[in-house]
């Protein structure tokens, strides 16, 4: 088991919440891949984007059909720098590699941002830990299990 797996079980086992982790033979890194791999619509693809906003980590929850406006997260966090975490960085800030964060089991120092894009889905997928692994959640409950701000921050391709 990975130990981003491993991560995101133990969250939800001091939770308290039952969630069942869906593994896939093919890779989940991208939303593409994840949509095809699950068999759902690109928008239930919740991807986590993880910022460095004047060197604090913040991680933006966003439908996979749309891309981050800068600009306004910018706006949004008060920010006077702005920039996509690299590998390190995205490692080092949330334990877990790109292509397999999870918006559970973070350190507190990271800020979740929840964009309002995955709201229109009853049903949507997050990472959870490794590359072939997500979870099924809804809107409320990963605003909740992430105790998220609610953004708007999406924009289309």
């Amino acid at each position: 088991m990975s130990e981003g797996k491993r991560i995101v079980e133990e969250f939800f086992r001091k939770s308290g919440v039952e969630k069942k982790i869906l593994s896939y033979e093919e890779s989940t890194h991208d939303s593409h891949r994840a949509a095809q791999a699950i068999g759902v619509l690109l928008g239930q693809i919740a991807k986590s984007i993880l910022f460095m906003a004047d060197g604090k980590p913040v991680l933006v929850v966003i439908s996979g059909e749309k891309k981050v406006n800068m600009k306004e997260l910018k706006n949004v966090l008060s920010a006077r720098k702005l920039k996509f975490a690299g590998e390190d960085d995205v490692r080092e800030n949330t334990g877990f590699g790109i292509g397999a964060v999870s918006p559970v089991g973070l350190p507190e120092r990271v800020l979740v941002l929840l964009d309002k894009s995955l709201r229109q889905f009853e049903k949507i997928y997050p990472a959870a830990g490794s590359s072939n692994n997500m979870f099924e959640s809804t809107f409320e409950e990963l605003k909740d299990l992430t105790g998220a701000q609610e953004v708007d921050l999406s924009q289309d391709f």
